[in-house]
């Protein structure tokens, strides 16, 4: 087989296996086109320098993926208007976003409750530097760089995060160590280990988001 041919049909037992295991469609398209697309790019003789660049380019934005398992995933506006509803229960709420990407979750609901005080926290580059530029002039929005790892929980009435589930088993045992009784923390689809939630929100979106709630 020449290596275009052996190529397809690699991304075609790729494919397969990626059926067999039922993983998600998105995901059967990249096994099938990843070795072709390799192949397809060796062929137009670009300079290697720029592969390099690419990677770190996707660096600043994935970061978290390779130092804690963390991949990037942006909440929508529906989970933000379920959200909504835990802070409209207190009054002067102070809210934490771990792991906040670009400020889809602080930056909406800043807006909407003036008298409650939201920070989020990022330490991906290019996510941190374009959050920040979006919540510059939110008075009652802090904007932090910083690993979720030495934040202090103890400080807020609701900390959410939308992580992994790599990183769910140390963030709980930080929570229940750092958070006041009474606090709430909310995890976006990944539920915390060995505990049952207090609350599961369901929220009517296309990924049918599920969010987790502790009491503490």
């Amino acid at each position: 087989m020449t290596f275009p041919a052996t190529a397809f049909a690699i991304g075609t037992v790729a494919l397969l296996l990626a059926m067999l295991t039922k993983q998600k469609w998105w995901w059967r398209i990249i096994h099938f086109f990843f070795v072709p697309l390799a192949w397809w790019f060796t062929s137009w003789g670009i300079d290697p320098v720029w592969y390099l660049f690419a990677a770190l380019m996707t660096l600043t934005v994935y970061r978290g993926a390779i130092t804690g398992r963390v991949p990037l995933f942006l909440s929508n506006r529906k989970t933000v208007n379920a959200l909504s509803i835990l802070i409209e229960e207190r009054q002067g709420t102070r809210f934490l976003d771990l792991g906040a990407g670009i400020g889809s979750v602080v930056r909406p609901l800043a807006r909407r409750f003036r008298s409650a005080h939201f920070s989020g926290i990022e330490n991906a580059p290019a996510t941190w530097l374009l959050g920040y530029v979006m919540t510059r002039g939110l008075k009652n929005c802090a904007w932090r760089w910083g690993n979720l790892r030495n934040a202090h929980l103890g400080e807020y009435d609701i900390v959410y995060a939308f992580l992994s589930p790599a990183a769910m088993p140390a963030l709980w045992k930080k929570a229940c160590r750092e958070m006041r009784s009474g606090t709430v923390f909310v995890s976006n689809s990944f539920p915390a280990p060995g505990t049952e939630a207090t609350e599961i929100i369901e929220v009517d979106d296309a990924r049918n988001t599920v969010l987790y709630c502790y009491r503490i």
